[in-house]
């Protein structure tokens, strides 16, 4: 049963796949599609109910339906070619013919009429449409004026009306479309803009951890190297000889570090000199999101003594999962806990959980948070709890065995 439901579920999609998405084309077969049939239909009742020659009738007809589609690309060409067959029709059918029928156009030809107005203004604005709706009109009227001894003013009358009510909804119609145009170039500029301000932050960010503390890491090391035959006593010289390897291999990886961070960092933003961000910096993080409209209580019992490479793990991971936060559990409230014992700092943020997941499974920010607890030796644990509450709770240690492990991830 299931199996069928979907099954009839997928079949408008199909049906809808054949229809063209580009606009210029379903005009096209539109127009094409209401010209066959119209065509169709004004020929038989112009030469059966009015008597018109069969052969002019054919062209003229020809020429009434297809001026939509020529429109597409020659408007003014267009309304010339409806205005001239939208005179020279009336003008071959017989008096009596035109008494017993509306007159000076047919029904099919008042549709034609209509269709042609809406066309040109829908494609190409007000003032086209406008000019074959004035022209249009002014053909049947003209009509009228050379046959005089046929009664054509409620038909006139009629016909004028529809085609301006036409012309009316298609100037509506087309403004609305290209407001709907516009907005959409504009969403994408500006999710453009969007897109290239967080790859610039996020270059940048990179680049500040990059020189904070790998490039200070890289900088003890080339200093304690080059010094290393003047603090150590009686230092063999081939090991000196290798403290001198040491500082130049730390020299070049200095001098890359630095075309690195040239790379990163563009110009569309400055680099930014601020120290790295650590456990102090938590309040403040806590108090923008705050002024962002999220209800957040903070908790902190951390003493000063944690390693730079944890302040930083802490910081980042708090922030990625405020965000979570704030992004999938939008007004619920929010707690944060930064607690230390005598070996590990754990971090716990806690907000409602509606019984959907926080976060697509596999995502790159809770990704990102456990690789910067594993570096460390620590540990994430994200998921709901048994009261009803999402919670990520971060376990780090105070200071990371491997030195290795103090430069960010």
């Amino acid at each position: 049963m299931k199996a069928k439901r979907k099954e009839r579920q997928k079949k408008p999609s199909r049906l809808l796949r054949l229809w063209p998405r580009d606009r210029g084309t379903a005009l096209v077969v539109v127009l094409a599609v209401v010209a066959v049939a119209l065509y169709a239909v004004l020929v038989p009742v112009q030469t059966a109910l009015y008597g018109g020659p069969v052969a002019m009738t054919m062209l003229l007809g020809l020429a009434a339906v297809g001026a939509p589609l020529l429109s597409l690309r020659h408007p003014h060409l267009a309304i010339i070619v409806f205005t001239a067959s939208a005179v020279l029709m009336p003008l071959m059918i017989t008096r009596d013919a035109a008494i017993g029928a509306p007159w000076p156009w047919s029904v099919p030809m008042l549709i034609a009429f209509v269709v042609a107005v809406a066309a040109i203004t829908f494609r190409h604005g007000w003032r086209p449409g406008l000019i074959q709706l004035a022209l249009g009109t002014a053909a049947g009227v003209t009509v009228a004026i050379m046959l005089p001894s046929i009664p054509s003013g409620n038909s006139l009358i009629v016909t004028t009306s529809i085609a301006a009510g036409v012309y009316l909804v298609a100037v509506l119609l087309a403004g609305r479309l290209r407001l709907g145009d516009e907005l959409t170039r504009e969403r994408a500029h500006t999710a453009q803009e969007q897109s290239r301000r967080e790859l610039v932050e996020e270059r940048t960010r990179i680049a500040r951890e990059l020189h904070d503390v790998v490039a200070h890491s890289m900088s003890l090391i080339q200093v304690q190297a080059s010094t290393a035959r003047y603090r150590v006593a009686d230092l063999q010289p081939e090991a000196a000889s290798e403290f001198d390897d040491i500082a130049a291999s730390a020299r070049g990886a200095l001098t890359e570090m630095r075309r690195i961070l040239g790379v990163l960092r563009t110009e569309d933003q400055a680099a930014e000199l601020a120290p790295q961000r650590g456990i102090d910096d938590v309040p403040a993080l806590v108090e923008t999101t705050r002024r962002a409209g999220a209800a957040v209580s903070l908790s902190q019992a951390v003493s000063d003594d944690v390693s730079a490479a944890t302040q930083l793990a802490t910081y980042r991971i708090t922030q990625e999962a405020l965000s979570n936060a704030v992004r999938h559990a939008a007004g619920s409230p929010i707690s944060v806990s930064l607690m230390a014992d005598d070996t590990n700092v754990t971090v716990t943020v806690r907000n409602e959980y509606d019984g959907e997941a926080t976060g697509t499974p596999g995502g790159h920010g809770l990704r990102g948070m456990n690789e910067r607890a594993t570096l460390l030796g620590g540990t994430v644990a994200a998921g709901p709890d048994a009261a009803g509450f999402w919670i990520v709770t971060a376990r780090m240690p105070r200071h990371p065995i491997t030195p290795a492990m103090e430069g960010p991830q």
